[in-house]
């Protein structure tokens, strides 16, 4: 437990979802990123994220996708896999990923347009149950379930760490006070808003720009952990205009972004399904063209 404990305390990669042109996953197109990410010296991966696209992945995918990744990384990280949706197919998708052989496994705060903050720790706990004893990670997108809930979900005996993503530091600080310390607390809004959640205590970040530019990641979080603000938000000024770019549309561009980059690195992971942004505008790509160009990363 506890190298998964200090692997949540560094960057949480995760992983796009390659498809090919009959829009059909298509996993070996990982291995490059992977690779990359593992050379960089990124501390996990995480199959079936918010960037793996995860509610547009059929659950059949699902369990495909965490499968193979699985076998690609082939124990050099570790390895959580995302699971959420109705608590069928969560409990379904736990399952799979126990088999599968992940470390651990992500539960996605549930959509649902009606959420009680006692019906989301009788999600969990249902979770937890058909993940057979495997650790979990929360992810938790909207703390307005309030103190109480959180609470009681970080009470969850499998419950090892939280991905706080909401831009909220003062409530994780509060939520950290409330909750065991043996808990890892893990920023959840990528390296932008890593330094004042790591100011707080959350001592990680989760990232999707690993899947272009893994170095870079890891270079800010080796900054912050040597208490380099400074440092880490110059780099991390270096990467707005990416992020910048990932939020258009409604946050629509998110996945599309990292897609259109990794064509230019000649990385072809296919396209973002809708309701994504997708292909990106001419002047969006003529603007990632330039940013991958001044990072000196473009093929």
């Amino acid at each position: 437990m506890s190298g998964l404990a200090t692997a949540l305390a560094g960057i949480s990669g995760i992983l796009v979802t390659p498809f090919d042109g009959d829009d059909r996953i298509a996993p070996e197109r990982l291995m490059p990123v992977i690779h990359r990410a593992v050379v960089a010296g990124v501390h996990l991966l995480v199959a079936n994220g918010n960037t793996s696209e995860f509610y547009g992945l059929t659950l059949a995918e699902a369990e495909a996708m965490v499968d193979a990744i699985v076998g690609q990384v082939a124990g050099r990280r570790p390895v959580i896999g995302g699971v959420g949706r109705s608590i069928g197919d969560a409990c379904a998708l736990a399952r799979a990923s126990a088999a599968a052989g992940v470390s651990a496994l992500m539960v996605h705060q549930p959509p649902d347009p009606f959420v009680s903050p006692r019906g989301v720790v009788e999600y969990v706990k249902r979770v937890a149950g058909a993940g057979q004893g495997l650790p979990v990670v929360l992810y938790l997108r909207n703390d307005g379930i309030g103190m109480d809930a959180i609470a009681a979900l970080c009470a969850v005996p499998e419950v090892v760490g939280v991905k706080w993503a909401s831009p909220t530091p003062l409530r994780l600080a509060e939520a950290m006070r409330q909750a065991d310390p043996r808990i890892v607390w893990v920023g959840g809004l990528a390296e932008t808003w890593a330094p004042p959640l790591y100011a707080v205590g959350a001592r990680g970040f989760t990232s999707g720009l690993i899947n272009v530019w893994p170095a870079h990641s890891v270079a800010i979080h080796a900054a912050l952990a040597a208490g380099d603000y400074a440092g880490a938000m110059a780099l991390i000024a270096s990467m707005a205009e990416f992020e910048a770019l990932r939020a258009e549309e409604g946050n629509g561009a998110n996945v599309s972004v990292v897609k259109a980059a990794l064509a230019l690195l000649g990385n072809e992971c296919g396209h973002a399904r809708p309701p994504a942004a997708w292909p990106l505008t001419a002047g969006q790509s003529e603007r990632l063209a330039l940013l991958l160009a001044e990072w000196g990363i473009a093929r």
